[in-house]
């Protein structure tokens, strides 16, 4: 009774949950959360010492006993209790000013396409356990779309491609549904794991994960550039032990992740082959979107526009067009129902 009585004040929530970063809307708003997908764990107690913001500052830092992990890896749940703790962080810091009696909130997360049924019923479980009342999720490329105010629900055809920290996901989408998609794992960690091989192979320097990512993003292309922009790559020399510095540009960058860009735009293609002609008209016309952190990485438009031969954008703000869109289906949740996607049948409470 209470629930009906309080469900006004209940702070309903939309969520990107990333393998890199997490972003929280909450309805009537915007989003209010946008912080790294990072425990820190003590093993030896088990107690966890941080979340989002302060664990990330954690990371390669630490001693031996206290771990930052992260508890999605590839667009899914590795680690179900560490991933509920996170979650139940998020859900707190959005109600923290509310009185306990108030409803908890409802949940629409977003999730990568093609995730088994198994893989679905542990998010439900974990936002479940971590305080949510009703979990309902959506396909990432989806709600991107939303996000992005593309007209899903028309007949015409809308083509995106998320990419994001674990997972890349190609999606083509007509009359509120996903009539083609690809799901690869190239993504952002991806890259950064080929620049940490890429240094250790040619220059013999070892790399931290966060110092690949930073090289990523100050001078990353996916195609040469007729004036490479330069930074430091500093790490530890493998043959000496001690610290090293040299000088790599976007072109030595390009070398070191060109396989993983190549096997995207295969997979693009993949998807552009499978359109139905009409479908892929309507694509010609209004181009392909680009969205999600990976899809800022310089050029990488430009290099699918080449190759697809279809016009390709970027859409405004895309690191949170994932979130706006959970948060725009909880805005105007009669008319967007049908995008939804879920392991069990419940009623949607307004």
């Amino acid at each position: 009774m209470l629930s009906k009585i309080f469900a006004p004040f209940s702070k309903d929530i939309g969520m990107d949950l990333g393998t890199a970063n997490t972003l929280v809307y909450v309805r009537g708003r915007g989003i209010v959360i946008n912080e790294p997908s990072i425990v820190a764990i003590n093993q030896k107690t088990g107690q966890i010492l941080a979340i989002g913001n302060e664990a990330k500052k954690m990371v390669g830092r630490t001693p031996s006993h206290i771990i930052a992990t992260r508890p999605l890896r590839e667009g899914v749940i590795s680690d179900f209790e560490v991933t509920e703790q996170m979650l139940r962080y998020f859900i707190e810091k959005v109600n923290k000013k509310y009185p306990l009696f108030f409803p908890r909130p409802r949940m629409v997360i977003g999730i990568p396409c093609g995730v088994t049924e198994v893989e679905k019923r542990a998010v439900e479980d974990a936002a479940k356990e971590a305080g949510a009342r009703e979990v309902y999720l959506i396909e990432e490329p989806m709600a991107a779309a939303i996000g992005a105010r593309l007209p899903v629900q028309d007949a015409g055809g809308n083509m995106v491609i998320d990419i994001g920290g674990g997972t890349s996901e190609v999606a083509l989408i007509s009359l509120g549904g996903v009539v083609v998609s690809r799901s690869l794992r190239i993504a952002g960690d991806k890259l950064d794991g080929d620049i940490v091989r890429y240094a250790e192979e040619e220059f013999k320097i070892l790399l931290g994960e966060r110092t690949a990512e930073q090289i990523k993003i100050d001078v990353g292309s996916a195609m040469e550039m007729d004036k490479p922009l330069e930074t430091p790559m500093r790490g530890r020399d493998l043959v000496t032990g001690l610290p090293k510095e040299i000088i790599v540009d976007s072109n030595d960058i390009l070398k070191a992740i060109s396989g993983s860009i190549d096997f995207l735009i295969s997979t693009v293609k993949e998807a552009v082959e499978e359109t139905p002609p009409e479908l892929l008209a309507d694509i010609m016309e209004k181009g392909i979107y680009l969205v999600g952190g990976g899809s800022l990485l310089r050029n990488l438009d430009k290099l699918i526009e080449i190759e697809t031969k279809i016009p390709t954008k970027i859409v405004d703000d895309p690191l949170t067009a994932v979130a706006r869109g959970t948060g725009f289906v909880l805005e105007d949740i009669d008319r967007l129902r049908e995008v939804l996607v879920s392991t069990e049948e419940a009623e949607i409470l307004i």
